[in-house]
């Protein structure tokens, strides 16, 4: 019984819901990019790694697991055909949001978006 609830705890945690829509808002402090940090977003466009829908920025989606006490237990990003970027703005998003989630109303999934922006 321990062990199956466990699996299903797992499972749960393992990869977020298909339709991204459906996941409420993270309750954290919001803030876009510093310029420092969206330089590397910026040199992967400008080494055609990426591509940026609009010149001079790009915004990732990410679906955020948070635990009970609002610990961030996973971060996946929305895949935009650039998986440096992608890894890269998880990190960014977990190094901004450590210590600063609210415990959540509903444990689990919740999204946010990270804005890069240069010129």
């Amino acid at each position: 019984m321990l062990l199956a609830l466990a699996l299903q705890v797992v499972a749960t945690i393992a990869s977020p819901p298909t339709d991204w829509r459906t996941l409420p808002p993270l309750r954290a402090p919001t803030s876009e990019a510093a310029e420092l940090v969206s330089d590397y977003v910026r040199d992967e466009v400008r080494a055609g790694r990426c591509a940026a829908p609009q010149p001079g920025a790009l915004s990732i989606d990410l679906a955020v697991y948070v635990a009970d006490n609002g610990r961030v237990r996973r971060i996946v990003p929305r895949a935009i055909n650039c998986p440096t970027v992608e890894q890269y703005a998880s990190g960014v998003a977990l190094r901004s949001l450590r210590g600063q989630v609210e415990p959540p109303e509903v444990v689990g999934w919740h999204r946010m978006t990270i804005s890069f922006a240069w010129r």
